[in-house]
């Protein structure tokens, strides 16, 4: 029963990231807009940026980026290799996470907020998120992250397979 549980695991967590057409290579299937974040949790980054003097472009879903710089190189997809730096903190400005060399993840693995975020800008690239707790966390903690938080990420897009 363990076994076929995990095979079932397995083809959910790989279905997400199949190829639309294997012959000309496009885009992974998915809907950059099919998870938006409540009104309240936009309005709390809003009031977060606003009170911190910070100029950002609202995404469908409710994240907000600042992109420092556009990058040049390949630009990902949904279910690309990236590799990044980042540092993540919380509105208080506290850090719950920094990565010290560049750190190598598919997208799909990535929060939500994550995923959207990296798509705008390609390799070499710098941008600031602002992740709602719907496109990140949601209502469960993670390490020193409470829930229901909003997530503020420095991060700079390195390289894309």
């Amino acid at each position: 029963m363990k076994k076929i549980l995990f095979g079932f695991f397995l083809v959910s967590v790989f279905s997400g990231c199949l190829k639309a057409d294997e012959t000309n290579n496009t885009n992974c299937t998915y809907n950059e807009c099919g998870v938006v974040a409540p009104t309240s949790e936009i309005q709390a980054v809003k009031d977060y940026l606003s009170a911190n003097s910070i100029t950002a472009t609202q995404h469908c879903s409710g994240l907000f980026y600042k992109v420092d710089d556009p990058g040049t190189g390949a630009a990902p997809t949904a279910c690309s290799n990236v590799a990044f730096s980042y540092e993540g903190k919380l509105t208080n400005g506290s850090t719950f996470d920094k990565s010290t060399q560049p750190v190598v993840f598919n997208l799909s693995q990535l929060i939500r907020g994550f995923q959207i975020g990296m798509m705008q800008v390609k390799a070499g690239g710098h941008l600031h998120l602002y992740v709602p707790p719907t496109l990140g966390y949601g209502a469960n903690s993670s390490g020193s992250i409470p829930p229901n938080s909003v997530l503020i990420f420095d991060v700079t897009l390195v390289g894309v397979q």
